[in-house]
């Protein structure tokens, strides 16, 4: 009998007023125990996107996808969308609340809001663009309250407010006004129905709404949601009075367990999930999961990682999981996801260090002692069991690890070590904390155990009667904390992480140790520090710095293993588990992952797939795996644990996608060229001086954006592919003119990759770089060439003409140098002639002294008188003296070298003046030689006195005025010529 029933009973016996209200909080409580007692014992992932995240208003009243994945929400201040990594918020033109979204088969989203209705659309360039739809309604009706509810019934678009329904079709709007309140809208199996109060349920058909029932409820209560139930029933929800059923016009009540809890606290939104489940969106009881049949599955609310308990709305992704529209906020729930999280108890504080399935029971040993919670019957994924976690009685404090041997639990505590027995810790031995145990026989019931503790190793005996202890080995008192027994040697493999590993080997009864050693970077470990003793394929593993190292007996060190090599090289290694498939669990670096021999590749025998999910997560230092089977892997956190379902996580390959979210100009001017909003590739040109742009990238796989990776390529800049990392945006700055492709893959750590999608777009040249500017650049080429031809022709020119003039240089050079020479050799002439004229004067002017000496002394031989005979002799000789003075033999020879060196002189004078005698002329040559007067008597034979005679008439035969000098003129004559 559920609470509800004993609650409806009761009223019925007309109990006083104070019991009902007594009993009316005993069943509010009763049903609020049942809905947290129905909760799993897993949680999924649950991301909170607070207003301050998003930038926009803190109410969300509805959400969408498209077929890219994008999300939309219908937001206080406008429409948000969500890509996986980037918000972004449009405004309606009036600013109000949009109340209501839909996307339709073309990308269309529709929008409501106060006053105002119509789409935002995607341009030419990918960017949102609002249209205005509302100059479409009759102007009677064009002022409206909010916009509540949008339904897409084919190519029809249906607007709901409380006053009117508006249609738009064929772009027109018809109006469907109501004298009541339209209180709900919805489609259900492309059926449309509305609720008008007061009047009841109608369903749209031809044209027209007509009547399917006028039921109470649905006259005056307020449905929030219709949904399909099975072939011919719907689910309706309302808001104040739980749950009914509607098959034909008929409405049955849905009696659930927590009808009180959707009394009191109101259904304001509700969706299916799957074919078993629904969600329903409370006012304060947040969201909860129920089943066909009403059951409460899950609730998640603030207490499970909301932001708040007030749903506005929810909406289910293209990968099943749930989006809840908060009174504050946007929360996301990883519904389908395989990696849950267990709380063991009710505050969410303790670290989980180690789990357990035994008898029945999940155990859990936390920082704060071991819980325990019944595993629901017929349950294959632990993680949907019911929680009912409980705490195991005398374990408060630190739990380190659990056990079973000889098919009994044993509890490793900072107390000692126990055996859990009726949901009670006994203690084994106490005061001694304890970090594991080992069996000292594979064969079991094994005879004895050997625990790690605080103080070296403890001896515990095993008989039918149950464990004994058999007291500390002695010989050494460190802490170990990871101990491998090797039966067959009877050692004890153990490691310190600052000490190194030991090899301890104990007596026959196990009281002591009779040998042992320490192996450190001495003795072959890549380090002292970090080393961790693991038993994995029957082999002592030691996990270090530096990757797996095995012990080699012969040489009696350690080396690095050749058999672990392919799998973990020269990674640092913190844990080791083996599963009963034999694939090995391991941490390295805080990051979980396995070697998964049953996943094969082209290239290996095994894959390796990490779970960044819980990165930074793990309890570092202190890590545990515990891989029960394949859809139950539980890894120790720093709060609680983890819950994998590792074949679900392999197998859930969800359709990974790459987007182009947006790409924008950045530097001196800012704006966007592609907002990423359509597939379909655009053209786009971007000026020289504006060629830097940042692209953004993202994928809508929601539940796995911690494990998806991008890389990119600038096609035409880049020459490869840039390395796999999780940044989702690239800056490309100062790109030269051309044409470029950027293109964007992802993939995540299942090896799923998408192939790239591209976008495409064009550096214009600048101006100084286009055809325009090329034709410019080659006419004035041409015209440079021509200028710089014409230029070089004048250069040649006036090149020649220099040459020309050097060369004429040359030749009056080579001319005035032969004048020079011929001047020289005149000079030399002249002056040879000069010689010979001075000689054949002085010869002239010594003769003509000498014939007068003789003549005088002959005149004074012709005195005495007498001999006659020599008076004839001297008369005779006087006379041949006479001739000799007449002769002009000398003068001839004389004149010829004369005129020779002065230019014919006396030819010329003789030609200008025909009455010049010889003696003139003689006279003249004489002066032109400026020889004296006395010189001139000898060479004429006469009277100084007779010279100056001569010069007189000489003067006046040559027309001479007094003033003028007779030697100037005769230069003068000379100069003439």
């Amino acid at each position: 009998m559920t609470a509800t029933s004993i609650f409806n009973i009761i009223l019925a016996l007309n109990m006083g007023q104070l019991i009902k209200n007594l009993l009316f909080t005993v069943v509010l409580s009763l049903s609020a125990f049942l809905l947290k007692g129905q909760n799993p014992v897993g949680l999924p992932q649950i991301v909170n996107y607070s207003n301050t995240l998003y930038k926009g208003g803190i109410q969300n009243w509805d959400i969408q996808q498209d077929k890219n994945g994008l999300m939309y929400f219908a937001n206080n201040d406008g429409l948000l969308t969500f890509n996986g990594r980037y918000w972004k918020l449009y405004p309606l033109p009036n600013r109000t609340i949009i109340r209501s979204v839909k996307v339709d088969a073309d990308g269309k989203i529709f929008v409501g809001g106060q006053d105002e209705l119509g789409y935002f659309s995607a341009d030419s360039q990918g960017i949102l663009r609002y249209t205005s739809l509302k100059q479409l309604i009759p102007q009677p009706y064009r002022q409206f309250s909010d916009i509540w509810d949008i339904v897409i019934l084919k190519n029809q678009v249906f607007f709901r407010t409380v006053e009117k329904i508006f249609l738009y079709k064929d772009k027109a709007i018809k109006v469907y006004p109501s004298t009541e309140i339209w209180d709900f809208m919805g489609k259900i199996n492309e059926q449309l129905y509305a609720q008008i109060r007061g009047k009841g349920l109608f369903q749209f058909r031809n044209g027209t709404w007509q009547l399917v029932s006028e039921n109470n409820i649905l006259k005056f209560g307020t449905v929030t949601s219709i949904l399909s139930y099975s072939a011919d029933t719907f689910l309706l929800t309302t808001l104040k009075h739980g749950l009914f059923l509607l098959k034909g016009n008929q409405l049955i009540k849905k009696r659930t367990p927590i009808d009180q809890t959707l009394f009191n606290d109101r259904i304001f939104c509700a969706i299916r999930l799957n074919n078993d489940q629904f969600a329903l969106g409370t006012t304060s009881t947040a969201c909860i999961i129920i089943d066909k049949e009403g059951n409460p599955q899950q609730k998640f609310s603030y207490e499970e990682g909301l932001q708040k308990n007030n749903i506005r709305s929810l909406f289910v992704d293209q990968d099943q999981n749930l989006w809840l529209g908060l009174d504050d906020g946007i929360d996301f729930v990883a519904y389908n996801s395989p990696v849950k999280q267990i709380f063991p108890d009710r505050n969410k504080q303790v670290t989980g260090y180690a789990s357990r399935i035994f008898n029945g029971n999940l155990y859990i040993g936390t920082s704060n002692g071991l819980f325990y919670s019944p595993l629901s019957p017929g349950v294959k994924d632990f993680s949907y069991s019911k929680n009912n976690f409980r705490e195991v009685s005398n374990t408060k404090g630190q739990v380190w690890s659990l056990n079973e041997i000889n098919q009994q639990l044993l509890l490793g505590h900072e107390d000692g070590a126990f055996i859990i027995k009726q949901q009670r810790a006994e203690p084994i031995y106490s005061n001694i904390g304890t970090w594991l145990f080992e069996a000292v026989s594979a064969l079991y019931p094994s005879p004895g155990i050997i625990s790690g503790t605080y103080n070296g190793l403890h001896h515990i005996g095993s008989d039918d009667s149950g464990f004994a202890d058999k007291g500390t080995v002695k010989g050494l008192n460190q802490p170990l904390r990871f101990i491998h027994y090797d039966q067959g040697s009877n050692t004890v493999w153990a490691s310190h992480p600052y000490r190194g590993v030991y090899k301890l080997e104990l007596n026959t009864d196990k009281t002591s140790i009779q040998r042992q050693q320490v192996f450190t970077s001495k003795n072959g470990l890549p380090s002292t520090l970090n080393n961790f003793v693991f038993h994995i394929k029957n082999r002592v593993a030691i996990a270090t710095e530096k990757g797996i190292y095995e012990y080699d007996a012969i040489k009696d060190r350690f080396s690095p293993s050749a058999f672990f090599k392919p799998w973990f090289r020269e990674k640092r290694i913190q844990y080791l588990k083996e599963d009963n498939e034999g694939n090995i669990w391991f941490v390295s670096n805080n990051e979980l992952a396995v070697v998964d021999f049953q996943r094969h590749t082209k290239d290996n025998l095994f894959t390796i797939v990490y779970f960044p999910e819980l990165n930074s997560k793990l309890v570092a230092g202190f890590e545990n795996i515990y891989p029960y089977d394949a859809g139950n892997v539980f890894v120790g956190a720093n709060k609680g644990i983890y819950h994998i379902n590792y074949s679900k996580y392999t197998h859930n390959v969800k359709k990974l996608n790459v987007l182009i979210t947006q790409v924008s100009l950045f530097g001196k001017k800012d704006s966007i060229i592609y907002g990423g909003y359509t597939t379909g590739q655009t053209k786009t040109e971007v000026k020289k001086s504006l060629n830097s742009l940042r692209f953004e990238f993202s994928s809508t796989l929601f539940e796995q954006q911690n494990n998806i990776q991008f890389s990119y390529q600038l096609e035409g800049f880049d020459k490869s592919w840039s390395e796999w990392s999780a940044k989702s945006e690239k800056d490309y700055t100062n790109l030269p003119y051309g044409i470029f492709t950027f293109k964007v893959r992802s993939r995540n750590n299942l090896g799923s990759e998408t192939a790239p999608v591209t976008y495409t777009f064009t550096i214009l040249p600048a101006w100084y770089q286009s055809n325009l500017a090329y034709l410019i650049y080659l006419v004035l080429a041409t015209a440079f060439v021509y200028l710089l031809i014409k230029w070089q022709a004048k250069k040649h020119g006036k090149a020649q003409e220099r040459l020309k003039q050097l060369h004429q240089l040359d030749i009056k050079k080579s001319e005035s140098e032969i004048i020079r020479l011929k001047n020289e050799k005149l000079e030399t002439e002249v002056s040879f002639k000069n010689k010979e004229l001075a000689i054949t004067t002085m010869h002239l002017a010594q003769r003509g002294k000498l014939l007068l000496r003789i003549k005088e002394d002959l005149y004074g031989l012709q005195k005495p008188e007498g001999d006659t005979r020599h008076a004839d002799k001297i008369k005779g000789l006087l006379k041949l003296l006479d001739d000799t003075e007449k002769s002009n033999t000398d003068w001839n020879q004389f004149a010829l070298h004369f005129d020779q060196v002065h230019n014919n002189f006396l030819g010329s004078l003789k030609q200008k003046f025909p009455n010049l005698s010889q003696n003139d002329l003689k006279m003249c040559a004489y002066l032109k030689m400026n020889l004296s007067s006395k010189e001139i008597a000898q060479l004429l034979g006469i009277t100084i006195r007779g010279v100056e005679v001569g010069r007189y008439r000489l003067r006046k035969k040559l027309n001479l005025a007094s003033e003028v000098n007779l030697f100037d003129y005769l230069l003068q004559i000379t100069h003439d010529r």
